[in-house]
């Protein structure tokens, strides 16, 4: 463990400040459009653009960083990312926004993929596991707490953005400082999406579907509380709760995963959080009601933390789901191909959340997402009953961050064997 940090701290300092940036950033635009009165078509329209940008970037961003080198392309997008944040303060309008975002949605998966590659180059088979551990640890961790920044100022003022600023600029000095030498990229193969239908129809049609949930769900979570209006600590709260319950309840889900039909469990997960999020409107909608009539915020939390606790490992269920139907030496291929599939999801997910919300009010965010998660649900059952379970001892369940790009893949510990990375001189 001593040697991962050692021969990674820079990368995991660097990116801890990047998602503190990214998680207060999340939060604070969803809040700042309801103060705005952005209608919440045009929000969700607007938090889209995140995820149009990082679907183009995951396709265009390797043959970039192979022409260029990863130490340039991360400094020049991390600062990219910077400067749009700062632009967001100046343009207040929906499609002004939306073209931002898709500017840091493209910013943000270059440097997702350059630290995985970095993170891959400095792994081998004995620790990196650990090292994806520790990864996602970050990840969730320094985003979770990006949201209690909220409290920071006003989210009507101009200094949260100088501070999303300033956070992103910090993230570039350990690693441009560090004498590690950068990484050797190589570009990742993908399956075709026929063929990873093939292999699991599952997989792939579930990936999709959650990714249009995953996407509603981290943008327009501060919306829906400001619209229900949610002090700016309890937005912080239910944001801060929302990932890292998810991020906790990966492992105990992963290991039940492993021990009976994944298929199962992934019923299981997926109906439970459509459950959980059905007891969210009932307790959300009677918060409000006089003393002695309403219920207290406390079971909105509650049943918010199992909604999450149930939905968030469900992208490395549907991995490890995908993984028993295929050989070891295609894992990373077809974990290329769920992430571009879920990528396809994620695009449209906030939009349609927002028309759900236009339609039946602040709950159609929960609506939404009990539909989309019952979807998955009947498709899990449906294939059941026309495909055995498969044995593949090859395959196990990998707790992996929704963020992971084709790249990362890689450090999945069950995929093929990988060199030792080489020594420092």
């Amino acid at each position: 463990m001593n040697k991962v940090f050692r021969n990674s701290w820079a990368l995991f300092l660097g990116m801890g400040a990047i998602m503190l940036a990214y998680g207060y950033q999340n939060a604070l635009l969803g809040v700042r459009a309801v103060i705005e009165e952005f209608s919440l078509a045009s929000t969700g329209f607007m938090m889209s653009g995140y995820f149009v940008g990082y679907f183009i970037g995951a396709r265009t961003i390797p043959s970039v960083i192979s022409g260029v080198g990863h130490i340039r392309v991360f400094a020049a997008f991390a600062s990219i990312a910077s400067l749009a944040i700062l632009v967001h303060s100046v343009f207040v309008n929906p499609l002004t926004w939306f073209l931002l975002r898709v500017i840091t949605g493209y910013s943000m998966v270059s440097i997702f993929t350059i630290a995985e590659s970095w993170l891959n180059d400095r792994s081998s088979n004995k620790n990196r596991g650990k090292v994806l551990s520790i990864y996602m640890i970050i990840l969730y961790g320094s985003m979770g707490s990006g949201m209690f920044l909220l409290n920071f100022s006003s989210p009507e003022n101009f200094q949260p953005f100088i501070l999303i600023s300033v956070l992103m600029s910090l993230a570039l000095l350990p690693i441009l400082l560090t004498k590690r030498k950068p990484p050797t990229f190589k570009k990742i193969k993908s399956m075709s999406l026929r063929e990873l239908y093939s292999s699991s129809p599952l997989g792939m049609v579930s990936s999709v579907l959650y990714g249009t949930i995953q996407s509603a769900l981290f943008t327009l979570l501060a919306v829906y509380a400001a619209a229900m209006n949610f002090s700016i600590f309890d937005i912080s709260l239910v944001t801060f709760m929302l990932g890292i319950s998810g991020a906790i309840s990966q492992y105990p889900i992963g290991y039940i995963s492993d021990k009976f039909d994944r298929r199962k469990v992934i019923i299981y997960s997926t109906f439970g959080a459509a459950i959980f999020a059905l007891f969210a409107i009932f307790s959300g909608g009677t918060m409000y009601l006089p003393e002695g009539l309403g219920s207290s915020k406390f079971w909105f939390y509650f049943f918010l933390i199992a909604f999450s606790m149930c939905s968030l490992p469900m992208f490395s269920l549907i991995l490890a789901h995908t993984n028993d139907f295929i050989t070891r030496d295609k894992f990373v291929a077809a974990g290329a191909s769920l992430q571009f599939a879920f990528g396809l999801g994620a695009i449209t997910g906030p939009f349609l959340c927002s028309l759900f919300m236009d339609l039946v009010g602040n709950n159609g965010f929960f609506v939404f997402l009990i539909i989309f998660h019952c979807l998955i649900g009947v498709f899990a059952v449906y294939r059941m009953k026309i495909r055995p379970s498969e044995e593949n001892p090859d395959s196990q369940f990998v707790a992996v961050p929704t963020t992971i790009t084709p790249v990362g893949m890689e450090l999945n510990p069950t995929t093929e064997p990988i060199e030792e990375p080489e020594k420092i001189k």
